[in-house]
């Protein structure tokens, strides 16, 4: 396998090497990530077809549930097919510009599950402090513009990542310690002052995790406000459960996000490179594989689309 020549500027070729230091239990790491990826890839695939075909899941929190595991499992495959193919195969190499792409759908997938998890919070915002008027304001048009306007915000974002990358030089090698193209992972490798893509890497995470999670705060907050007024114990419990897997949720998402984001740049040295780098696609595969679970463990009218789902296709008289 050969690599790219050390002297180039711009090399032909990153190798991606794993995780360093743990080369011999590569094939053990593996096995739970593949089996991650199959319940992440069925869970998600499962709730979309669900979602477009029980009529009573077509609402706008199921909408955005739906667009949300779209962006999970199309983030876990950008990176687990070839994080399996270094550690069965030790299929190492990926072009420059394959590269680059795998780090812009990488970073732009990641911002754009905090967008839709920021649009479900206002979901249940409007859904619990202002329910006579749900359906008026969030229509399907509303739904589509939200979306819509949640990706641009993450492409026009991130696509920045991609030239400031690119215009490094490269002149100490081609290895990656990493098992995907991680914004800083490769910028750490050129020979070039970095310093501008860690700051514009910083300064996208402020303003679009940052802005994401204090929508969210102040949405529950507002959601606190309003359940604590309520006189009736019942109508208390019955908010409280409409909002607690997607703050379950927000948990699984932002607290491995962080940490990944915050160790690159303050604490990376404190920090066993191969924890960082298990952590780093913990944070990429806890989302996209538990999602599917708490909504289906934790939503009422799931459980009763996947029931009425399978008596359908068996037959069963009664359940249409």
């Amino acid at each position: 396998m050969s690599g790219a020549n050390s002297s180039s500027l711009s090399p032909r070729c990153f190798i991606l090497n794993g995780i360093p230091g743990l080369e011999a239990t590569h094939i053990w790491i593996s096995l739970p990530f593949c089996f991650m990826y199959i319940i992440a890839v069925v869970g998600n695939c499962g709730l979309i077809y669900l979602i477009s075909h029980e009529e009573a899941l077509h609402r706008p929190m199921y909408y955005f549930l739906a667009l949300l595991s779209f962006t999970d499992v199309t983030l876990c495959t950008t990176t687990v097919p070839n994080m399996l193919c270094i550690f069965w195969f030790n299929l190492k190499e990926i072009d420059f510009n394959a590269c680059l792409a795998q780090m812009f759908f990488v970073h732009m997938l990641t911002g754009m599950e905090s967008g839709v998890l920021m649009l479900m919070a206002l979901d249940r915002y409007v859904a619990i402090c202002y329910p006579l008027r749900y359906a008026t304001i969030l229509t399907n048009p509303v739904i589509t513009k939200a979306g819509l306007a949640t990706f641009l915000r993450s492409v026009m974002l991130i696509i920045p990542f991609t030239f400031l990358t690119k215009r490094l030089p490269y002149c100490r090698g081609n290895l990656i310690s990493h098992t995907y193209c991680d914004h800083m992972s490769v910028a750490k490798v050129s020979c070039g002052n970095f310093k501008v893509n860690a700051i514009y890497g910083l300064l996208a995470a402020l303003l679009i995790g940052g802005f994401d999670i204090t929508c969210i705060a102040v949405s529950y907050t507002m959601i606190l406000w309003a359940v604590v007024s309520l006189s009736s114990t019942d109508a208390c419990h019955k908010a409280f459960s409409t909002c607690t897997s997607h703050i379950c949720a927000i948990g699984i998402t932002y607290v491995p996000a962080l940490f990944t984001i915050f160790t690159h740049r303050f604490w990376g040295g404190n920090i066993p490179h191969h924890v960082h780098i298990i952590i780093a696609n913990l944070y990429l595969m806890f989302p996209p594989t538990l999602n599917p679970i708490v909504y289906g463990v934790k939503t009422k009218q799931i459980q009763e689309g996947v029931m009425k789902l399978i008596f359908k296709e068996k037959g069963v008289p009664g359940m249409k």
